[in-house]
Formats: C-alpha cells, sequence, structure tokens
C-alpha cells in the first residue's frame, strides 16, 4: 500500500486553501508596497530636478534626473560630520546597552539566584513607569553631561524589554547539564559567559544589536532635551530641523556654516536618503539572525 504523504511543498488541495494563500500573498503585497512606495517616493524626489519637485509632479521615477541634491549633501561638512558623529555614538550605544543587558540576562537566568524574582519585577516595573522628562533632565544636568555625547548616550542603554528577550533565549536553548559540566571542569562563570553562553547566543546578539543600533540611529527627542551645541547635533535631529522648517531650510543650513543650498523639498528628500541609507546597508548582514533570534527569544519568558 502506498502511503501519500504531503509536504508543505505542494500546492494546496482544495480552493479554500487556494483562496486564503491567494489572500495572504495580497495582504503581503499590499503592506510590503505601504512599506516601499514611501521609500521610492522620496527617492524619486531627491534624483528630480527642482522644478520638477516644486510642480509636485514627482511620485515614484525621477525627472529630470540629476544627482545635484546629494552632491550639495555629501559636500556639506556638517551634514559629513554628524553622520561620523551619529556613527559612534550609535557604536557606542549599543556596546553599553549590549554588556548591560548581557550581564542582568545571565545571572537571572539561574535559579538559585535569591531574590531572582524581586529583581526581575523590579526591571519589568522600568517598562511601564519613568520618572519622567523633567527628572531625568535634573539628573543628566547634574551629572555635568549636557551638551556632550554621553547625554544622549547613558539614558537609554539599558532596555528592560531586551534584557527580557535575551534572558529567554539563553534559557530556551542552553542547557544547564552543558554549564554544570564547564564548572566541573573548573571554569568560572565569567569563562562560562564569554566561552560557551555568548558563542551560543549569535542570533539573539546579533538582533539585539539591531533593535539598539536602529532605536539610537532613529532617535532625536533626547538630542533636542539635553543637545544645543550644533556640533553635537545627531543626524535624525539635523533632520528633524531640516523638515520641520522646510520654507527656512536655507537659512538653517546658512547658520551652521553650512554649503547646501537648493530647493527645500529636494534637500528634504536628499536628507532623509542620506540618514536612511546607512541602515539599509547594515540591514541584510543580519537579517538571516533577525527571524530566528526573535522567534527562539520569545518563547518563553
Amino acid at each position: 500500500m502506498k502511503t501519500q504523504i504531503q509536504t508543505a511543498d505542494m500546492p494546496p488541495r482544495n480552493i479554500g486553501d487556494k483562496v486564503a494563500n491567494a489572500l495572504i500573498y495580497i495582504i503581503l503585497i499590499l503592506v510590503s508596497l505601504t512599506c516601499i512606495l514611501p521609500i521610492l517616493h522620496v527617492l524619486a524626489k531627491s534624483l528630480s530636478a527642482d522644478r520638477f519637485v516644486m510642480e509636485k509632479s514627482v511620485y515614484i521615477l525621477p525627472k529630470g534626473l540629476t544627482f545635484a541634491a546629494f552632491e550639495r549633501v555629501i559636500g556639506d561638512p556638517s551634514m559629513v560630520r554628524s553622520l561620523v558623529y551619529t556613527i559612534i555614538v550609535t557604536v557606542l550605544f549599543t556596546l553599553i546597552g549590549m554588556i548591560l543587558i548581557t550581564c542582568a540576562a545571565y545571572p537571572l537566568t539561574k535559579k538559585r539566584l535569591k531574590g531572582r524574582g524581586v529583581i526581575s519585577f523590579i526591571f519589568l516595573f522600568t517598562m511601564y513607569f519613568s520618572a519622567g522628562v523633567i527628572p531625568e533632565y535634573m539628573l543628566i544636568n547634574n551629572l555635568n553631561i549636557i551638551n556632550t555625547p554621553w547625554a544622549i548616550i547613558l539614558p537609554l542603554t539599558f532596555s528592560a524589554y531586551n534584557m527580557i528577550i535575551m534572558k529567554s533565549f539563553i534559557q530556551t536553548n542552553i542547557p544547564d547539564s552543558l554549564e554544570e559540566s564547564a564548572f566541573l571542569d573548573g571554569a568560572s562563570h565569567f569563562t562560562i559567559l564569554t566561552k560557551i553562553v555568548l558563542p551560543l547566543s549569535k542570533p539573539i546578539i546579533a538582533t539585539l544589536c539591531l533593535f539598539f543600533a536602529v532605536g539610537r540611529w532613529n532617535a532625536y527627542q533626547d538630542s533636542l532635551y539635553y543637545i544645543t551645541n550644533a556640533k553635537f547635533y545627531v543626524l535624525q535631529h539635523k533632520l528633524f530641523l531640516l523638515v520641520g522648517n522646510a520654507s527656512d531650510a536655507a537659512s538653517i543650513a546658512a547658520s551652521e556654516g553650512s554649503a547646501v543650498m537648493g530647493s527645500p523639498e529636494v534637500l528634504k528628500a536628499a536628507c532623509i536618503m542620506f540618514a536612511t541609507i546607512p541602515i539599509v546597508c547594515i540591514y541584510p548582514f543580519v537579517q538571516k539572525y533577525f527571524v530566528k533570534g526573535t522567534m527562539v527569544g520569545a518563547v518563553k519568558g
């Protein structure tokens, strides 16, 4: 007797499955278009001649193809300086954040840790309740780090949400027996963490690094609160000022000694793409870890 085995690669056998699959594809295509079309529109504007953009005749494809806007942005010392500064801040923020959540998550995976539940509750409490902007500003001011990179690095480096994901991943994927064997061989906690836990946690490390980096790269509100010196503006801060004051874009650029001139709309589009490209270039290298790390890390809390 032959046994028929239906695999995931086989086509659906009934109309209901076909309709369901068609609806899924349609929804995914629509969601993809809502993400891609705005990017293509901004890219088209950044590559179009000023007059076509001012006439609002640019949609998906550029008109009067020109790279003049990008040349003006890249040739602007203040924009390039902000880009380099933002990259440095993002790298430091991600590195410090990963160190902190790893040092917090690893001990909390140990059932023998006394007070583990209380400590976990304290971390969870910070996810839902915060002191607010004014107390945070007073703290940063008392630490004398206003108008320094540390004002936008230190306050948000620890993420309770990311710590819980890291903790869940370690509990789910690294058996206690492996660590017990290492203890019998004379390994210390630090050795186990660096030689066993971290090498086996590459998917979740890549995922959380992406969370930290994208979050820091896109943030600008803390820079608005704590930074008044233009040389410490992150790229998104400059972009916020540019987008929020499109009609005064030229005067803003001139006040910072900027070489950027031209149509405000084209300028905004070029600056947006200039700020987006670095993250877009990095994402493909960590994409293979992203889904795996997120799914496995969220199995249990």
